[in-house]
C-alpha cells in the first residue's frame, strides 16, 4: 500500500467519525471539499480550497477533528492543511451605477498551514484570556475559554427584536456591577443572538478596563470544573476563583438543571459577586419563571435584575445582518440578493448565518461571484434541510417539545408525571433510530444517567407501539412532523 492510498483510508475513516457529528449539510460543506495528499511522521495533510475554509474548519470543528485524527492516528496524531493552487479571481466590469464587484481573493499557493493541534495551545489560551491563570491546585481542572473578539457591539445587529437587551448590554459595559442591570438575563430560542451579546459585553469591558476579571463559560464546562474540583479535592480553590472575578458571564444556565451540588455551588459565588457589586450575566433558552430543576432561591436571585427576551430580527434587521455579515467578509452581494435572503431566510440570526456562509463558501470552492441564481439553489437546499433539518439531537428535541408543549428543563429533568416521561422516551427512541450517536451520548442530552436509560426507553416505546394503536398513531404523527417517516 503507497503513501497516498494509506492516507486515503485514514482520512475516509475520519470523515465515518465526523459525520456522527455533524449534520449531513455541513458535512457536505465543509468536509467533503477536503483531500487528503500525504501522512508523513504521523501528520496527515488534507488539500483546503482556500483560506476561508481552513479558518471556518479550525475556529468551528477543530475538536471534532482532533477526535476524528486521535482515533485514527492515536494521541500524538496531527492535521496540517495545504492550499490548493488557484488561479486569480477576474475582475467582471458591470453595466450598471453600482460599484465595481469585489474580486474573491485567490487562494495562497501550496501553503502549509500550522497543525491544529499545537504544542503549548492550552498555555496560549491561558495567556490570551483576560483573567489570571488558575491556581496551582486548581490549574489541572480548569477549561479556559476565551470571548471571540468577533462578538462585539460592532458586529452584533440591534432590531425591535433585541433592543432591550443591547441597551442593558451597552450600559453594564460601561459600568459593571453598578447598574441596576444585576444580574442581566438574556433569554430567548436557539440561534438569536444570546451568546454574541453575552460575549459582547464581555469584550467591551475589557476593552474599556482591562484589568478587570472577566470569565465567559457554557454551564456544561462550569459544571465540569466544578466535578473535576471536587474530584482533585480543590472545591475551594474552584470557589474561589470564581468569587475574585469583576464579571461572571455563564451561557446556557439552564442546563444546571437537576444539578444539586452545582447549582449550591453557584448559589454561593452569586451571593458573594452581587454583594460585591461585581457583575453578573446569564443566557437562558426560557425566562427563569419557565426553568424547571433549579432552586428556587437560585431563580429567585436570577430575576433580581433585569430579564431581557430576544425575540425574532424583522425584515429590516435581517436586511443588515445580510449587508453587515457580506462587508465583514469583503464579498461584494446585490441589494437584489440581499432582499431575497431575507425574505426567504426568516427562522433565526443562526440559520440565516448557515446560509450566508454556504453561499461563502460556494463562492469560494467555485470561484464565481453570488448572483440570485445561486443564492435560490443555496437556500433551496437550507430550506429544504430546514423541513428535514440536520436529523440531529437538538432538532429531535425541538420537535418534541413543539409537540408536547414543555421546554427543555421539563424534557431532560426527573419528572414522572406522563407526557414528560412519554415526551423524554420517544426522544431517546427517535434519537437511537435516526442518529447513529451512541447511547451514551443520547442519554446525556436527555437527562439519563447512561447508555442503559436509551435502551431503557427504546423498548418501553417500541411495546407500546405494539399494544396501543393510539400511542403508536402518535408516534407515526410525531416521525411526519418532523419529516422522519
Amino acid at each position: 500500500m503507497n503513501m497516498t492510498e494509506d492516507c486515503t483510508i485514514v482520512w475516509n475513516n475520519c470523515l465515518q467519525i465526523i459525520r456522527n457529528y455533524v449534520g449531513e449539510q455541513s458535512f457536505t460543506t465543509w468536509f467533503k471539499p477536503l483531500q487528503p495528499l500525504h501522512i508523513r511522521n504521523g501528520v496527515l495533510t488534507v488539500q483546503v480550497p482556500s483560506q476561508f475554509f481552513y479558518e471556518w474548519i479550525e475556529e468551528h470543528y477543530v475538536h471534532i477533528l482532533k477526535k476524528a485524527i486521535t482515533s485514527e492516528l492515536g494521541n500524538t496524531g496531527k492535521l496540517a492543511y495545504s492550499m490548493s493552487v488557484s488561479k486569480p479571481a477576474i475582475e467582471k466590469e458591470t453595466n450598471s451605477g453600482e460599484q465595481p464587484k469585489r474580486p474573491i481573493p485567490p487562494a495562497a499557493s501550496n501553503t502549509i498551514r500550522p497543525e491544529i493541534f499545537r504544542t503549548g495551545q492550552q498555555e496560549n489560551l491561558l495567556k490570551n484570556t483576560s483573567i489570571s491563570t488558575p491556581n496551582r491546585g486548581l490549574a489541572s481542572v480548569m477549561m479556559p475559554m476565551t470571548l471571540k473578539q468577533s462578538y462585539n457591539f460592532e458586529t452584533f445587529v440591534e432590531g425591535e427584536c433585541n433592543r432591550l437587551a443591547r441597551t442593558a448590554g451597552m450600559a453594564i459595559s460601561e459600568n459593571p456591577g453598578t447598574t441596576s442591570f444585576n444580574p442581566l438575563f438574556l433569554h430567548s430560542p436557539i440561534g438569536l443572538g444570546k451568546t454574541h451579546l453575552a460575549q459582547a459585553i464581555g469584550n467591551e469591558i475589557n476593552k474599556r478596563n482591562a484589568k478587570k476579571k472577566v470569565q465567559y463559560v457554557s454551564s456544561d464546562a462550569f459544571m465540569t470544573q466544578f466535578v473535576e474540583a471536587l474530584k482533585n479535592r480543590c472545591i475551594q480553590d474552584f470557589t474561589s476563583f470564581y468569587m475574585d472575578l469583576d464579571v461572571l458571564i455563564i451561557d446556557d444556565v439552564q442546563f444546571l438543571a437537576g444539578k444539586e451540588k452545582t447549582q449550591e455551588s453557584l448559589f454561593h459565588i452569586f451571593n458573594h459577586l452581587h454583594q460585591a457589586n461585581k457583575q453578573i450575566v446569564l443566557t437562558s433558552d426560557c425566562a427563569p419563571k419557565n426553568m424547571v430543576g433549579v432552586q428556587e432561591r437560585l431563580l429567585s436571585r436570577f430575576k433580581w435584575g433585569l430579564t431581557a427576551e430576544m425575540g425574532l430580527p424583522d425584515y429590516q434587521t435581517r436586511l443588515t445582518i445580510i449587508h453587515n455579515r457580506m462587508q465583514n467578509e469583503g464579498i461584494f452581494i446585490s441589494q437584489q440578493v440581499a432582499e431575497f435572503l431575507a425574505l426567504n431566510v426568516d427562522t433565526n440570526i443562526r440559520e440565516l448565518h448557515g446560509v450566508l456562509v454556504s453561499l461563502i463558501a460556494k463562492s469560494s470552492l467555485m470561484r464565481q461571484e453570488i448572483d440570485l441564481t445561486m443564492a435560490k439553489m443555496v437556500v433551496e437546499t437550507a430550506l429544504k434541510t430546514a423541513v428535514q433539518k440536520e436529523v440531529n439531537l437538538e432538532y429531535i428535541q425541538q420537535g418534541i417539545l413543539n409537540h408536547f408543549q414543555i421546554n427543555a428543563n421539563e424534557l431532560k429533568s426527573k419528572s414522572r408525571k406522563k407526557n414528560i416521561a412519554n415526551a423524554r422516551q420517544i426522544a431517546m427512541f427517535l434519537s437511537q433510530q435516526y442518529t447513529t450517536l451512541s447511547g451514551k451520548i443520547i442519554s446525556n442530552y436527555f437527562g439519563g444517567t447512561d447508555h442503559s436509560t436509551v435502551t431503557h426507553a427504546v423498548k418501553s416505546i417500541q411495546q407500546k407501539v405494539r399494544s396501543d394503536q393510539d400511542f403508536k398513531t402518535l408516534v407515526e404523527e410525531l416521525k411526519t412532523k418532523m419529516k422522519l417517516a
